[in-house]
């Protein structure tokens, strides 16, 4: 019986690719080469990856302090105060209506103390995309820690602080924002958007070198900040005065909000933004004034509600050989209960108790004499008229 053998099987060689892939005498240098290769692509991709993450590194680093920049210039730490900061009420300044006091100063120093020459209380809210602008005599008599006082001297008593805590206190209410802006600030702001579009009223035209350089015209005016800063100065040749002064007051904020909202490009509110860090102090951060801006982008500014403080001056509103103005308290708390509530506040427009109702968009139709003589005429007048003469 004869044993058959198996059959020696060859073994199966590599392919050329699987053998450059084994290590071996034979392949040593193929090797070397090929780990090489992988070594250089690896520290090509590192070097790419590190350079990425330097630039994302270098703009973060830049946006930050770019940031920090804006912020140390608007929360102007001298100002804006732990103190002032604590009185503050919270507030979504976009799903919510707030208050914020608005001071425009004039820079100068009295008693080593800069005083205030504009105070509105502005009641601002975003989602019904309405403000309402009350003007406050700068006059006003108050009571500032025990002691009788102009209200615009209350920086001299504690600062912004205590210029909010005066305001609160004469209108009831619980301011949640700041702003400050010296004459110089609001020359250079209202550059910076371009100029403001206002209509002057037949009879407020403008010729006080005291007030500043610039002589404004009735009708349609295209104002610098140097015409702006004027026109909203000007007091000695109206019949009535600082009334008219703060009427102008609200007539510029209603333009430069109409130019900031309705005709700047959006894609510079946020240079705007740098820009206005150099001339504005406030609580509010620049993400807060961005958001605020886009949410009341499209705002009809001539609907923008318009009243000062009840209030009166005369031979017998002196105390001590000073001249105040008195409030109509009454009046006044009535008023800024309709304001509160985001109606009309159908206060006046000049000396008096109001009644009236009137917008930034009356303002520009109707003179100094027209308020001060009562002879004015407002839409809602003029509608109320059309009502009763349709029945």
């Amino acid at each position: 019986m004869s044993i058959r053998k198996k059959p020696v099987q060859q073994s199966r060689r590599p392919s050329t690719g699987a053998a450059s892939r084994i290590y071996s005498r034979e392949n040593v240098g193929r090797y070397s080469e090929r780990a090489r290769q992988r070594r250089t692509r690896k520290r090509i991709r590192r070097g790419i990856l590190c350079g990425v993450a330097g630039v994302l590194l270098v703009g973060v680093v830049a946006a930050g302090v770019w940031f920090s920049s804006i912020m140390s210039r608007l929360n102007d730490s001298s100002i804006i105060t732990t103190a002032l900061q604590q009185i503050l009420v919270d507030s979504d300044v976009t799903r919510e209506p707030f208050y914020m006091l608005l001071l425009g100063t004039d820079g100068r120093q009295d008693d080593d103390v800069e005083r205030s020459d504009s105070i509105i209380l502005a009641r601002v809210d975003a989602p019904n995309k309405q403000v309402t602008l009350i003007s406050i005599p700068r006059d006003t008599k108050v009571e500032i820690d025990g002691q009788t006082a102009k209200i615009n001297a209350a920086f001299s008593y504690g600062g912004a602080e205590k210029m909010v805590e005066a305001v609160n206190d004469l209108c009831g209410v619980e301011i949640s924002h700041y702003a400050e802006v010296s004459f110089d600030g609001m020359k250079q702001l209202i550059d910076a958007v371009g100029g403001i579009d206002i209509y002057v009223p037949e009879g407020d035209e403008v010729d006080d070198p005291e007030a500043g350089p610039v002589k404004i015209e009735a009708g349609q005016q295209h104002m610098d900040g140097e015409a702006a800063l004027t026109f909203s100065r000007a007091r000695h040749q109206f019949l009535d005065g600082d009334y008219t002064r703060m009427r102008h007051q609200r007539m510029v904020i209603g333009a430069l909000a109409d130019q900031i909202l309705n005709k700047l490009d959006p894609t510079t509110i946020v240079p705007l933004v740098d820009s206005v860090a150099n001339m504005v102090v406030t609580d509010l951060s620049a993400g807060d004034i961005v958001a605020l801006v886009n949410a009341m982008r499209g705002m009809d500014t001539n609907s923008i509600w318009s009243a000062n403080v009840p209030s009166w001056a005369g031979e017998d509103t002196y105390i001590n050989g000073q001249s105040y103005v008195f409030v109509y308290e009454d009046a006044l708390e009535k008023m800024m209960a309709r304001v509160d509530a985001g109606e009309d506040p159908q206060g006046p427009q000049s000396m008096g108790t109001g009644g009236e109702s009137a917008t930034i968009g009356d303002l520009n139709n109707n003179s100094n004499e027209d308020w001060a003589s009562g002879t004015a005429t407002t839409s809602s007048s003029s509608s109320s008229s059309d009502d009763t003469s349709s029945e």
